[in-house]
Order: structure tokens, then C-alpha cells, then sequence
């Protein structure tokens, strides 16, 4: 496990628990919230926690010492260089859907299955997915990505039933699905020409400052980089 801290310049630092640190977007929001003077632990593949290994993620999140006030999960996939994302119902295959399921969905719904003991509980806190916009049921009009957007979509209704649930234990914490937009990582080299991009650090202090504005009221809500609501 990593951790970045320096002097507080209040008496108590804040603390965030980032998945996937060393990703594009996960290595920018561990920046972003060192310049903002948090302490910072990121877990990743490295410190053992394999998303497709549901005994890695109860391990490494088990003995993971918190309170944090914010839990983000800045993981996922769209593809992979021999299976790409589908453009047709026709060419689903079972594994690579199985592969979104398991990176996408189920391996962050087994890292919030921890929230209730991670984060705090006597002041404002947040958990945080990131989720993206082709998640979204009500403003799908083009199709395909069948497997993203369906593990993309589950995911947001794990993060909605979560918000429920975290709230009767929490009630200063809120719980959001986050869409960054389309972020200049290798995740997205191959699709960057067809839609604008910007770079990880330029995203991260978007979400910041969504996630800066965000109070309990906001908790279960579906939002994009700008703070603008995103449909179902």
C-alpha cells in the first residue's frame, strides 16, 4: 500500500482511500488530493488486489486500517485489444461479458461491500464509482458497447442501492457514481480520435470539484465531470 502525507495544516488530516491509484485517472486523483494537503493510500494490482479475484479484494480490504472520508474506486475496463468493445448484438461473447461483469461490476460491489467500516462516521464523508455516461439506460441511442454499458449501468444501480443502505449507518455520507468523461488514458487511446478528450490531471480536478460541492442530500445521485445530472 502507498501513502503520500505531509503536514496538516489543520489538526486533523483528511484521509482517502483510492482503488486503482496507478491508473490514469487514479494516479491523477491521488495528485489532486495531495495538493489539497489529504493523506492518500492507494490500493492496486501491485498491493494484491485483483478484481477478478474476490480473495484478493476481501484480504487487501480487510487488513486496510481505516476511518477514510472518502472511498473512490477509480477502476475499469472497455476492452481489450482482441476483444474490443461490441458494435453489434452479434458479436457478444460470453467471456468478454463475463470479463466486464467481474471488472466493472462485481469486483467494485465486493470494495463497497467494506464502506460501512472504512469510512467515517461522526462527520462528512463520501464513496465515490466511477461510472460513465454510455452507463446510462435513458440516453443510449446508438447501441452497441453492449457489454461496457450494461456492467457500466449495473454498477450504477450497486452504487444507488449502496447510497440506501450506507445512509441508515452514515448519515453525513455521501455516495455517488461519477462519470469523468472520456479522459486521454491508454484505456481510451483507440476511441480518443472519435470524441474530445482531456488529460487525467484536468478530469481529476473536475471530479474534485464535484466532489467538493457534494453534501448528503446529493447521496445516490448519477453525476458527470461538470456536476450535471446524468440519467438512469
Amino acid at each position: 500500500m502507498e501513502e503520500v502525507s505531509f503536514s496538516p495544516k489543520c489538526q486533523q488530516m483528511k484521509r482517502v482511500l483510492i482503488i486503482g491509484a496507478t491508473g490514469g485517472i487514479g494516479s491523477a486523483l491521488a495528485d489532486a488530493h495531495v495538493s489539497q494537503g489529504w493523506s492518500v493510500e492507494g490500493l492496486s494490482r501491485k498491493d494484491g488486489l485483483d478484481l477478478k479475484d474476490p480473495a484478493s479484494i476481501e484480504h487487501v480490504l480487510h487488513t486496510t486500517q481505516g476511518p477514510f472520508d472518502r472511498l473512490l474506486v477509480a477502476t475499469g475496463t472497455l476492452g481489450s485489444e482482441h476483444r474490443p468493445p461490441e458494435k453489434s448484438l452479434s458479436q457478444i461473447q460470453a467471456q468478454s461479458m463475463s470479463d466486464q461483469f467481474a471488472i466493472n461490476t462485481i469486483g467494485p460491489a465486493l470494495i463497497l461491500r467494506h464502506a460501512g467500516r472504512l469510512l467515517v462516521r461522526d462527520r462528512l464523508g463520501l464513496v465515490a464509482v466511477l461510472s460513465a455516461r454510455v452507463g446510462s439506460i435513458g440516453d443510449n441511442r446508438l447501441g452497441g458497447w453492449h457489454s461496457y454499458r450494461a456492467s457500466k449501468a449495473a454498477l450504477n444501480q450497486i452504487l444507488r442501492g449502496a447510497s440506501i443502505e450506507l445512509a441508515r449507518s452514515h448519515r453525513q455520507l455521501v455516495a455517488l457514481s461519477l462519470h469523468p468523461g472520456t479522459v486521454a488514458t491508454p484505456f481510451t487511446a483507440q476511441y480518443a480520435a472519435r470524441y474530445p478528450t482531456v488529460p487525467p490531471a484536468e478530469a481529476a480536478e473536475n471530479l474534485m470539484a464535484v466532489m467538493d460541492r457534494a453534501r448528503p442530500g446529493d447521496t445516490g445521485r448519477f453525476l458527470d465531470w461538470s456536476g450535471a445530472e446524468v440519467p438512469w
